[in-house]
């Protein structure tokens, strides 16, 4: 094999992805065995992480430069698909556990808003590039726009995405809005202001929802109650009715009855919804133990640090490219941090999956886009590496 051919084989990406590809297949097809199901779960993950890898394969015949010059457009077109769910009628867009997130098609169905992430987040890295070649000395007004612009970029789907009623979809945003603003450089004056206003302005909205939780539930209407329930069973899962909390006590029984080694291959006892989607973790505590779950972690982490040395990398040559791995490196911290969180109780249930493990065809098929991306980002990081050094 020739050595330019050598560029396109990232051994340690690829390492990753086949081993968080078993561990989902495993642990859906472990979940699917649960008598509540009949489907079979595991063929069709196989199925969307297939097609997920002729998606990674279609995109590395793009250069980076061609996805910077089409990244407003595809932006667009991502706000546009949300806006066109929202007004969709309900034979195609239904409510689902109180949110409009999903079309559905009966063959297939589509939550628009996992796509958009990855759009957000390459258009977000557009505009910082654009805005640093403009300003090449920042100063505070410079830094105020750059926080304005990323800021305005998020809050359109944001804002499309809360008036489907998805809260937990739309903290995902904002998490990676903030991870980004962070990181794009912007005066630590304007990112401590804005860190202070954000914390007040959550903490007040928490203390208000546990001090008064029937105003809380009045005010946000009758299909947002449950997010209510949710936040006071996060707080007190004790003094909940037990519909708001069994979701929860069944997860984590599951989890801590794998103990340290896992009952193995096919033999869940413990029954309780979406174990196959939200409560992965759940499923995989229960199969392979503490020392499983501990080594998922630990995937993840070597995950995460391939990212941010990807970006790190790259960023004197492409800083369009470095934002993208940022971006894409918290859209995956968030989601394992609240998904694993949620299992083991310290973060309140919401509906946010296990990147590359959780079940779902459009939570796969938008990993895999942004993956397709994030290798294409490494392989001209590698091409340019060899150049330097020739």
């Amino acid at each position: 094999m020739s050595k330019k051919q050598s560029y396109y084989i990232q051994t340690d990406l690829i390492s990753i992805f086949i081993l968080l590809v078993c561990v989902s297949l495993l642990s859906i097809y472990n979940a699917q065995q649960l008598e509540q199901y009949s489907a079979n779960f595991m063929l069709q993950q196989s199925v969307w992480f297939t097609v997920g890898i002729g998606i990674v394969a279609a995109i590395q015949y793009l250069d980076m430069e061609q996805i910077y010059k089409v990244s407003i457009y595809i932006y667009a077109f991502g706000v546009f698909v949300l806006f066109v769910l929202l007004i969709s009628p309900e034979s195609i867009a239904p409510h689902t556990n109180g949110a409009k997130s999903w079309f559905n098609f009966k063959v297939v169905t589509i939550q628009p808003s996992e796509f958009t992430k990855i759009t957000t987040i390459i258009y977000m890295a557009t505009v910082i590039q654009k805005h640093k070649e403009k300003f090449l000395k920042p100063t505070l007004k410079s830094d105020f726009k750059l926080l304005i612009k990323i800021l305005t970029v998020v809050a359109l789907p944001v804002a499309l995405i809360m008036m489907q009623s998805d809260f937990g979809t739309s903290m995902v945003y904002l998490f990676i809005a903030g991870v980004i603003i962070i990181l794009s450089g912007i005066h630590w004056k304007i990112i401590t202001t804005l860190i202070v206003s954000i914390t007040s302005v959550i903490g007040a909205a928490l203390a208000f929802i546990v001090k008064f939780p029937d105003l809380a539930k009045q005010l946000v209407g009758e299909g947002q109650k449950y997010q209510i329930d949710r936040i006071l069973t996060w707080f007190d899962p004790s003094q909940q009715a037990s519909d708001a909390n069994w979701h929860f006590n069944q997860a984590f029984m599951a989890l801590g009855s794998g103990q340290l080694f896992g009952k193995g291959m096919g033999s869940q006892e413990v029954s309780f919804p979406e174990a196959q989607t939200d409560f992965i973790f759940s499923i995989i505590g229960e199969s392979f133990g503490f020392v499983g779950g501990a080594l998922v972690i630990f995937l993840y982490f070597i995950f995460l640090y391939k990212l941010v040395m990807i970006g790190l990398s790259i960023y004197s040559h492409s800083p369009f490219s470095a934002y993208i791995c940022f971006g894409f490196m918290s859209l995956l911290l968030i989601h394992v941090f609240q998904n694993i969180g949620m299992a083991l109780g310290i973060m309140p249930v919401t509906g946010i999956p296990l990147l590359f493990i959780s079940y779902g065809g459009s939570s796969v098929m938008a990993s895999m886009l942004g993956f397709g991306v994030i290798y294409r980002i490494a392989v001209e990081n590698s091409i340019q590496n060899d150049y330097l050094f020739k």
